[in-house]
Parts: C-alpha cells; sequence; structure tokens
C-alpha cells in the first residue's frame, strides 16, 4: 500500500478493503466485491451496493460479510445502523460492519450490538490519540554491520607546573576548568584533550602507548569551579588507541498512520503508510 496523507472516500474505501484483505488472509477470507460495481439483489428484488463484501467458506457453507465504510464528519447514528441491518437482512448476508472515521452516537453502539451489527472506527493517528500505542512498527527487518571500532583513551594527564602547588590532590571538572593563555584568551581544557585524542588517531598506532605534550607559555590553568589558579608551562598527555570488532545492528521501522479500533471486540491495530498492520496488544 503506498503512501497517501490526502484521504477522500474512494481511498477511505480502498484502505479499508486492503486492512480485510490483509487480516483476512491467514483464515481464509476473501474480497468478493469492492466499490460502486459490487451489487447484490436482495429478496425484495432491490439491488444494494456493497462498499466492501468478503467471503469465507469451510466447503460446505458460505459466510459473507457486508463491510459499510463512513468517511464522514459526523458520528454514525442508530439510523445507519438500522438502514445496515436491513440490507443485509435482505440481502441474505450473515453480518454487517460499519466503518466510521468519527466514531458512533451512543443509542447508535446501542442498536448496532442488538443487531450484531459489528462497529469500527479507522482513523488518522492526528485526527485521534490513543493512548500507549506505538508512533513506529517495526518492519521485521534488521540490518548487521559488522566494523572494528578505534577509540583513544587517555591513560594519564600531566601538568608542567611553574607554581608549587599547595594541594596534594584538587577535583577537576574538565567544563570547568580553562587555560589562560598569556594574552589572556581562555581555551578549554578539553580542546586539548580533543587534540590529543586526534593525534592518536592520527598516528593509528593500536594499543601502543604515545605521549605528547603541548607548550604553553606563560599560561596558567584555572579551576573555575573553585576559582583557583595555577602557572603552567604545558600539559603532557599519555594516551593509547584501542582496537574492538563490534557488530551494529539495526531495526527498520515505519511511521504509524492510521488506527482501526473494533469497539466490541476490544481490538486495536495500527496501520504504517507502507501497509503493515500491526495489532496492539495490551
Amino acid at each position: 500500500m503506498s503512501e497517501t496523507n490526502n484521504l477522500d472516500w474512494k481511498k477511505y474505501e480502498a484502505i479499508t478493503k486492503y486492512i480485510y484483505e490483509t487480516l483476512g488472509k491467514e483464515s481464509g477470507v476473501k474480497i468478493k466485491g469492492y466499490g460502486n460495481n459490487c451489487k447484490v439483489i436482495g429478496k425484495s428484488g432491490v439491488s444494494h451496493q456493497i462498499d466492501v463484501l468478503t467471503e469465507l467458506s469451510d466447503g460446505i457453507h458460505t459466510y459473507k460479510t457486508a463491510i459499510e465504510c463512513k468517511y464522514w464528519q459526523e458520528k454514525i447514528t442508530k439510523d445507519i445502523v438500522m438502514k445496515v441491518s436491513e440490507i443485509i437482512e435482505d440481502a441474505g448476508i450473515n453480518k454487517g460492519v460499519i466503518v466510521s472515521k468519527n466514531g458512533f452516537t451512543q443509542d447508535g453502539i446501542s442498536f448496532a450490538k442488538y443487531k450484531n451489527i459489528g462497529l469500527v472506527e479507522l482513523r488518522e493517528t492526528e485526527e485521534l490519540l490513543y493512548e500507549k500505542l506505538p508512533k513506529t512498527v517495526d518492519m521485521g527487518i534488521d540490518f548487521q554491520i559488522k566494523s572494528t571500532l578505534l577509540r583513544p583513551e587517555i591513560l594519564s594527564i600531566d601538568i608542567d607546573a611553574i607554581d608549587k602547588v599547595q594541594k596534594e590532590k584538587e577535583t577537576i571538572e574538565l567544563s570547568k576548568t580553562v587555560i589562560i593563555l598569556s594574552n589572556g584568551d581562555e581555551i578549554p581544557f578539553d580542546y586539548y584533550v580533543k587534540m590529543f585524542q586526534q593525534e592518536l588517531h592520527k598516528q593509528k598506532r593500536i594499543f601502543q602507548p604515545i605521549m605528547k605534550g603541548y607548550k604553553i607559555s606563560e599560561g596558567s590553568l584555572l579551576n573555575k569551579r573553585t576559582n583557583t589558579s595555577v602557572k603552567i608551562k604545558g600539559i603532557i598527555f599519555t594516551g593509547v588507541l584501542t582496537e574492538r570488532n563490534t557488530d551494529l545492528k539495526f531495526s527498520l521501522v515505519d511511521q504509524v498512520w492510521l488506527i482501526m479500533k473494533s469497539i466490541f471486540e476490544e481490538r486495536t491495530f495500527s496501520i504504517t503508510k507502507n501497509g503493515i498492520i500491526t495489532e496492539n496488544k495490551k
């Protein structure tokens, strides 16, 4: 089923046919007629047009269902239910189902239950939000990519300080630490970390420790969290480039477009733009 967003009553009938045809395949349900050309002659001699007519046969008996599609802005009332009930009775059809875009009135629901007429809501997701329903549906297609992951790991960072540091140990947060240059510019400490990581990638010496220093003339290390500053001459990094084989897995999903809810059977289905139909289990 191709993607379409601008629904009208003809497309609505076609989608309904597709849904019942797809859901009925496993149980042997077949579409016997659909659209303006689907007509049956009743016991009264009157011709009745059926939107979607399905048939199920066990080899001895044939069970027919007439599906009436209502792409209306109004809710379906008991008068419409009564009309469908009279048509299926006159045509000798076993069961009737009404599919509505905007639901049913309470008297319509009550009368349909009395007459054993199935009621189904079929709406676009933006028009009706059911709680706890998925926004996407898994298409059952997985991608698996074998790859090699190279990861730069820093083993140690040494600060070449000029001042005598009073504290033996101080916690430094990368996001709160900057290097103040002689001209007053502030360079995030993380800048030097990333520059060293790029160097590890550049050299590609896998599992071989690498040491590299960065000179900082007349600079200082400022811890903004504690507002403490230390004059430094440079930073010395030691690190290694590691290698790890990994399998990347991706699941292909499709966006949910329509929600179909069977009122009496209390079953709800999601229909995607690519025609995937999935029952939403509670």
